[in-house]
Formats: C-alpha cells, sequence, structure tokens
C-alpha cells in the first residue's frame, strides 16, 4: 500500500473574504498512477493517491479490460518517483487479446482521441441496461445530502469529487473520492465489485456534471439510475436514453430534473435515504 497522502497542509495568502491573511490549507495531492498488465503499460491517469486497487479494477471493468473479477490473476502496487504504477496479471487468453490490441493501438491509423482506435470506439454502441429498479425523488435528494457526510477528503479540501452507490432502503451503501470525476467512478466500480454489489440495484451518484464518460462507465456497470448535483451534455442524454438508463441532474435539495428514463423514477417518497 503506498504511504503517500491524499491532502497536503499549504500556505496560503487570503485576500478579502471571511478570512483575510496568512494561514494553512488542505488541498488534495494529484499522482500519475499508470495501469500496467502484464508487463505492458496500458494508461496514465492523474488521479488521488487513494483506494488504488478498487481504482485498478473499476478502470479494467469499466473499460472492457476484463469482465469478471477473477480474470485478474495478481495485483501489486509499485511507487515510483514519478508516480505509482499498479500492475495486474490476467489470465492468459486475456494477455493475449489486450497485446494484440496494443499493437494495433500502436499503428498509424486513428484519431487519438482518449487513447483509442477511432471515433466508433470513441463512442461505441451501449448494450440496454437490465435493471428494474424505481426510486422516488426524495430518495434520491435525500441520498446526495447523505453523500457530503460520507465524503472526508472533500470536507478537507473542498476540491475532489465523489461517486457513491445508493441502495433504496440501506442509503448510500459506499462512496469513493478522487480529484477526477472518471476516477472516483472507476473506483466505486472497482470497491463494489470487490463487495459483490450489483449497480443495477441501486442508483449512482455523482458530485460533478454528466458527462458521456460517466454515462459509458455507469452503463458498464449495469447501473439503471445515475444522478448527479449538475446537468447532463447532450451527447450524454442521447447516449443513456439509447441505453434505458434513467438521467438525472441538479439535484438539490428542493427538487431535481428527470431527462431520461423516466419508468425509473416517481415523484413520491416511498423509502427513506438515511
Amino acid at each position: 500500500m503506498t504511504g503517500r497522502a491524499s491532502a497536503l497542509d499549504v500556505r496560503r495568502l487570503a485576500i478579502g473574504g471571511g478570512q483575510p491573511g496568512e494561514g494553512m490549507r488542505a488541498v488534495p495531492e494529484e499522482t500519475a498512477v499508470a495501469f500496467v498488465y502484464d508487463g505492458g503499460s496500458e494508461a496514465v491517469m492523474m488521479a488521488s493517491p487513494a483506494d488504488l486497487e478498487d481504482f485498478a479494477i473499476g478502470f479494467s471493468l469499466n473499460e472492457g479490460i476484463i469482465t469478471d473479477l477473477a480474470q485478474i490473476e495478481r495485483m501489486e502496487q509499485c511507487d515510483r518517483d514519478l508516480g505509482i504504477e499498479m500492475r495486474l496479471w490476467l489470465s492468459a487468453g486475456l494477455s493475449a487479446r489486450l497485446s494484440a490490441r496494443r499493437r494495433h493501438r500502436a499503428g498509424p491509423t486513428g484519431c487519438g482521441l482518449c487513447g483509442v482506435e477511432s471515433l466508433e470506439d470513441a463512442l461505441p454502441k451501449l448494450a440496454k441496461i437490465d435493471s428494474a429498479v424505481v426510486v422516488s425523488a426524495s430518495e434520491v435528494i435525500a441520498a446526495m445530502a447523505q453523500m457530503a457526510d460520507l465524503q472526508s477528503l472533500n470536507r478537507q479540501t473542498r476540491a475532489v469529487h465523489a461517486a457513491g452507490f445508493y441502495r433504496p432502503g440501506q442509503g448510500v451503501v459506499l462512496v469513493r473520492e478522487d480529484v477526477g470525476r472518471h476516477n472516483a467512478l472507476d473506483k466505486l466500480a472497482g470497491a463494489m465489485a470487490r463487495q459483490g454489489l450489483t449497480a443495477k440495484d441501486g442508483a449512482i451518484l455523482m458530485t460533478s456534471r454528466l458527462s458521456v464518460e460517466l454515462v459509458q462507465k455507469a452503463a458498464a456497470m449495469g447501473a439503471g439510475v445515475l444522478a448527479a448535483v449538475s446537468a447532463p451534455t447532450a451527447l450524454a442524454l442521447r447516449t443513456a436514453e439509447a441505453a434505458g438508463m434513467c438521467l438525472v441532474g441538479v439535484v438539490r435539495a428542493d427538487g431535481l430534473e428527470v431527462f431520461t428514463g423516466f419508468d425509473h423514477i416517481t415523484a413520491g417518497a416511498d423509502t427513506d435515504a438515511s
């Protein structure tokens, strides 16, 4: 496990506002995290140096590198001067397939968008989501309010995102934080896989805007409901609609907005989110 802290106290000079003058402030750490499969580097992400095993597992699942946790035969974390390597060894068939994909991606063709080979790879057609979960608007509002109490790193820094999983009747059962919203969701996916939690049985909560990448990752997790404090992009909305996902945005204490998948959410108060 890494000994790197997720936050650092730094000196700052405040001008104006309620706390003028010199003082200290906690800021989040940001570290280069490399995912290395069977000795070959696949991706490098800038992330908070916490819950990195969850991150590696969730990234592997959400990017389609593996489909099951058992396909990771071994994993280790290696601290380097410039960052952290998460080294994973996959089952034999997956290792060969990933090596072939890596060789193909190194060729001269492709647009270079986010490390994929083509626009078709960047915007794949998602399978229809198999989730019958139904939640009420009041549940989503209460769950998002509960998220704030579970974000320990954000209480220190006020500068990181969080992804949470809400289960009807149980409340928010899991939260992961990171400087990047995509990383937070990958970490959540990994933590859920390790704990045997299924996204189709509840709702994914995000403290960010809803981009298409978040919809894609939530769809890979099988989530029927994805909710956030901000609004979705138009592409995120179209992608969620095509996948049959309920997209909920602008979640506030006094209401929210539902954009797609209206059969997954009701206006009433069915259960208590706390």
